[in-house]
């Protein structure tokens, strides 16, 4: 009887394991070989979904609460808290994930900050989505990624932008979304898509806030003005 059962549990443990493969979704510390593997707000690192340190989730601190592996994974671009990839970007021989979410937003949403030449012949390629207009590097002017940017919902609206490391707070207008599905093509400048929790900033933010733009990225917190 005490084999029966052994065997029981084990044909369980296999179909859960072939339910996974199937899927290709993992939760905190399951397997994965990609970040296609992972679910919600999740990264693969040496072989096991963990948070990511880009968006600051602490899903895995402790043990996740059992799930319903019956039913399905909340759907790509969902709301509440999950903001999980719609897909692959292949450039080349690199890969990028593909967002059409960003993380929830706050009373103080927190971001990467990264810096966007939005001139005529800059790192943005065309003009400005919210009006299509270039932007000289002295305007405190953001593009956000694709979810927060909403099909265009925050165009010409003003964020408050505060870094974490000085304190200090900047407030610049939306113009332009940084694109978290598509990219690697003229319209993009040849760039990838941008990860989900961007806020791409101009040379004058960067300044505004006490930052060196050659560090590439820094901890920012934005709200609408």
């Amino acid at each position: 009887m005490a084999h029966k059962a052994t065997s029981f549990i084990m044909v369980l443990s296999c179909s859960f394991c072939l339910f996974t493969l199937i899927n290709g979704i993992s939760y905190c510390y399951g397997p994965c070989n990609d970040f296609n593997d992972c679910d919600g707000q999740l990264i693969c690192t040496n072989g096991k979904c963990n948070d990511d340190p880009d968006l600051g989730t602490h899903i895995c601190r402790s043990p996740p609460p059992p799930r319903n592996h019956g039913s399905p994974p909340p759907p790509s671009g969902g709301s509440g808290t999950t903001c999980r990839s719609s897909g692959t970007l292949q450039c080349g021989t690199n890969s990028y994930p593909q967002y059409t979410c960003s993380p929830p937003v706050s009373s103080s949403t927190k971001a990467i900050l990264t810096l966007n030449d939005f001139s005529e012949g800059g790192d943005g390629g065309a003009p400005s989505e919210c009006d299509d207009q270039y932007h000289q590097n002295s305007e405190p002017v953001v593009a956000l990624s694709t979810g927060w940017f909403n099909k265009g919902a925050l165009c010409l609206r003003y964020l408050t932008i505060t870094s974490t490391r000085t304190g200090r707070s900047v407030r610049a207008k939306v113009v332009d979304e940084c694109d978290s599905v598509h990219g690697c093509d003229e319209e993009h400048a040849g760039q990838p898509p941008c990860r989900n929790n961007i806020v791409d900033g101009s040379q004058a933010v960067w300044d505004a806030l006490g930052l060196h733009s050659n560090v590439g990225e820094e901890n920012v917190t934005w709200a609408t003005a």
